[in-house]
């Protein structure tokens, strides 16, 4: 991995993904617009399960972290696209792309882990629905999320830790904001090495979530046979929101790959990656989850 000659010492980053962009007020505009719809969404969901007591239990629980998750995930990028688009602002400094990845990536990972537990609840809800509630406590929910979050942060310390040591030749990123491949083409490094380390990492992680979301999923569809009639629809409508941010999250990210491996552009499939899921999933569990549903009617009732 040999140094090229002439590192800068960076104080700032440069975002030039969006310089090709022809209409930058209409894009961040549609950026801001999804932004706020996707929190103020997912906000909602928080809300709701917080201060209706009766749904503090695992799977609102669960619910209520996948909408941190999501909130953190479209927050890491959104704000600087923004910036960038709509007031102008196209310099990060050094301190905060650094930030900035890391809650972009962690996002990322949490997203994994998070619909990852969530098909574990429903395996445990369908396999053993009397014994459930003492299986699953919302105080081991709790410990499990916190733990979660902590093997999650593990992970994605690999990433600043490899960066921060190395030198820079430039302080411009060809990408949209600040994500581990565009801070990493700005060293003066080989970035093969790197690049295959973070994609072993990534590949594991996200193998790993999807093999046990499938198993979980065989483990339903067992249970399910050896149901009467009604259980089956009542067990298919509590897997069919999950099953619907599942294949939303992992559908993006597969096309990502697969789209840039062969030449795609990768900036737009980025973005993508971020905003259905995160703008997708409240919805999905407004919509699709009865005791949420029914609070949203009654509100807009009484108004």
């Amino acid at each position: 991995m040999p140094l090229q000659n002439g590192s800068v010492t960076v104080t700032e980053f440069i975002i030039g993904g969006f310089d090709t962009t022809k209409r930058p007020i209409i894009a961040g505009m549609a950026v801001l617009i999804t932004y706020i719809l996707a929190v103020f969404a997912n906000i909602v969901n928080i809300l709701f399960i917080i201060y209706d007591k009766r749904l503090h239990k695992p799977m609102y629980l669960l619910i209520c972290n996948l909408a941190v998750v999501d909130i953190l995930y479209i927050s890491s990028a959104s704000p600087t696209m923004i910036g960038v688009l709509v007031a102008g602002v196209n310099t990060i400094s050094y301190v905060s792309c650094f930030i900035q990845m890391f809650a972009f990536h962690l996002g990322g990972v949490m997203e994994m882990f998070a619909l990852a537990v969530m098909a574990f609840d429903r395996l445990v809800a369908i396999s053993y629905p009397f014994q459930y509630h003492s299986y699953l406590t919302n105080g081991r929910t709790l410990v499990l999320t916190y733990v979660l979050w902590l093997v999650a942060c593990g992970f994605v310390a690999v990433f600043p830790a490899t960066l921060i040591p190395l030198p820079h030749c430039h302080s411009t990123l060809k990408y949209t904001f600040c994500d581990y491949a565009a801070i990493m083409r700005t060293t003066c490094v080989d970035p093969n090495y790197y690049f295959n380390l973070v994609s072993i990492i990534i590949f594991f992680l996200s193998f790993f979530t999807f093999f046990f979301i499938c198993l979980t999923y065989i483990g339903i569809i067992y249970f399910v046979k050896l149901s009467s009639n009604n259980d089956k629809k009542k067990m298919g409508s509590t897997c069919l929101s999950h099953l619907i941010v599942v294949t939303c999250y992992y559908c993006a990210l597969f096309i990502l790959v697969v789209l840039t491996r062969l030449g795609v552009e990768r900036n737009g499939l980025l973005i993508g990656t971020i905003f259905v899921p995160s703008l997708v999933n409240p919805f999905v569990y407004c919509f699709r989850t009865k005791e949420i549903k029914y609070k949203i009617l009654k509100i807009f009732k009484r108004s």
